[in-house]
């Protein structure tokens, strides 16, 4: 890396970035927002968000993805993610029973909320795996850095 291009990667690499990286994350709520209907859901877009922001955080370097999405904010949409899964999970319990749908237990077809309780499940497992791959990726940039730092 030369001074010229300050953090992060070469000039290419970033221009490919900032025309790709928000279409991968659109890509991924697209995953995430219509699991319910095909192969997907939470866990896949919830990779796929991680990775767009992987990209950002390869390209820029730490500066400038770290004013996107820092190691505490990773950290607390995590633990949203996991909160918000419990509280679907929960709800159920006051129709009868832990994960019941309780939103439309008939399911129409062609209908807006058909799939119920679903697609928030979804949502809820991509905000847990996306950050913690985020937050995984972070833990391991750091360790390298240390270890880098040893020697």
């Amino acid at each position: 890396m030369s001074k010229e291009h300050g953090d992060g990667m070469s000039v290419i690499v970033k221009t490919v970035t900032r025309l790709t990286v928000g279409l991968i994350f659109l890509y991924g709520i697209y995953i995430v927002l219509h699991g319910h209907l095909t192969p997907g859901g939470g866990f896949a877009g919830g990779v796929i968000i991680a990775l767009s922001f992987i990209n950002l955080e390869l390209a820029f370097g730490k500066r400038t993805s770290g004013k996107i999405f820092s190691k505490s904010a990773t950290s607390l949409v995590e633990s949203f993610g996991a909160v918000m899964f419990l509280a679907i999970a929960l709800l159920g319990l006051q129709w009868g029973g832990f994960f019941t749908n309780f939103l439309h237990p008939d399911g129409d077809p062609g209908m807006l909320v058909s799939a119920g309780t679903i697609p928030l499940s979804n949502i809820a497992i991509s905000l847990k795996v996306g950050a913690g791959i985020f937050g995984i990726f972070l833990t391991l940039i750091v360790l390298q850095k240390f270890e880098s730092e040893k020697k």
